[in-house]
């Protein structure tokens, strides 16, 4: 007995230790737990061809985007995963079963490809689908080759695989997706997941776990109405999304041309707040300056990137086709944030009271407007109150006094 309670006294303590580490290893938000393979500890930032090249992709748009991205200081800003899209591939596999990079738009190899990227301290991803066939039908699909193509792109050099959806026999993607996840896994690489069925199957429920982000919308068009859409679906999941899994409504559409410059920053702003993956989807080569200034903006860049990790999200609810709405959340070391948007067709006033974004009732704050780059001062009146142009925003980072 004398024994027993020597082993009891040496083994609880380690076991407590155990508990702990596996509680940060695998770490919980609302109850998910998310992936731990030490990705995604942020949103994804970085570049993909698919909104503006549509699969038109080849080895010297990716070469000159790399060199784009690091001259212009995008890269410098974490902009850091460059990702080529559907169509990179052969129509068929090799004789052992291998994809084949597409010898007319990849002639030195996706190998080569990688090491450039990497050469310029980038990451590199890839596009693969959990069907058959990809969606445009002229490659495979990663559908029962999980474990061969995983460890294609490990020995590539992949560090970021986008895994869509289509043509998968009506299989469950919670039965196929999570395939690719143990092979990738498997592989030792760390490879950044990131799950793409368009949120049929609400993958936010089941996703966290499974991949590094999950897309909870279908594909977004460069247009206001389009964005706005897939702003109010994501908003729907912010409570299942965290350091290590984030919810998805799409790439990024500023640059492209569909929309004003007010319209590219509420566009920019929404994602930083909801802390989506920020994927340029723009030709980056050939990029006006005031569309580089508003995907370089440091202080908002840094609201998705906060290491707490909160999605924030639509705090005012008047009803799906109210105009006036405010949007916002905690931040790390007490800050908050605040957004007002004017969804309408002409200015108006809109009115963000402290305790919607989570801070205390009344409180006096400072607040710093993150696209004016200026403080406006203390304000004691429990509220901030603005003008806002019609299909625009107002962004604040709201500091309470101690």
């Amino acid at each position: 007995m004398e024994e027993f309670r020597e082993w009891f006294a040496r083994i609880v303590p380690l076991l407590l230790v155990i508990s702990l580490t596996t509680a940060n290893y695998l770490p919980r938000h609302h109850g998910s737990v998310l992936l731990e393979n030490g990705l995604g500890r942020t949103p994804p930032m970085g570049w993909n061809d698919f909104n503006h090249f549509h699969n038109k992709i080849n080895e010297t748009i990716v070469r000159e985007t790399v060199d784009a991205i690091v001259s212009t200081g995008l890269a410098a800003l974490g902009y850091n995963y460059i990702n080529i899209d559907d169509e990179w591939a052969e129509q068929s596999r090799d004789k052992e079963g291998n994809l084949q990079p597409r010898k007319d738009r990849f002639p030195s190899g996706i190998k080569n490809l990688a090491d450039y990227v990497h050469s310029k301290n980038l990451k590199f991803g890839i596009y693969s689908d959990a069907g058959r066939l990809t969606c445009a039908k002229t490659q495979p699909g990663s559908l029962n080759f999980e474990n061969q193509d995983a460890k294609t792109f490990a020995a590539w050099g992949v560090d970021f695989l986008k895994y869509d959806n289509c043509h998968n026999d009506g299989a469950s993607p919670k039965i196929r997706y999570p395939k690719m996840q143990k092979a990738l896994l498997a592989t030792g690489r760390p490879i950044f997941y990131a799950l793409c069925e368009w949120g049929y199957e609400d993958p936010a429920l089941w996703a966290p776990g499974v991949g590094n982000s999950w897309r909870t919308t279908g594909d977004i068009k460069d247009n206001w109405q389009s964005m706005i859409v897939r702003a109010d679906q994501n908003d729907k999941w912010a409570k299942y999304a965290g350091p290590g899994g984030w919810n998805d409504p799409d790439m990024l559409e500023v640059g492209n041309g569909g929309m004003s410059l007010e319209e590219y920053r509420a566009h920019f702003s929404l994602w930083a707040l909801m802390k989506a993956p920020l994927i340029i989807g723009c030709d980056v080569r050939n990029l006006k300056q005031e569309y580089l200034d508003i995907l370089m903006n440091k202080e908002v860049i840094a609201i998705n990137q906060d290491s707490m990790g909160v999605q924030g999200k639509r705090v005012s609810r008047k009803g799906a086709l109210e105009a006036r709405l405010v949007w916002g959340g905690p931040l790390s070391q007490g800050k908050f944030v605040a957004l007002l948007l004017n969804r309408g067709d002409s200015t108006a006033k809109i009115r963000a009271y402290w305790e919607q974004i989570g801070a205390k009732p009344g409180s006096s704050v400072q607040v710093r407007d993150v696209w004016a780059h200026k403080d406006l001062g203390a304000f004691s009146q429990g509220y901030i109150e603005e003008a806002v142009d019609a299909h625009a925003i107002k962004m604040y980072v709201v500091v309470p006094k101690s």
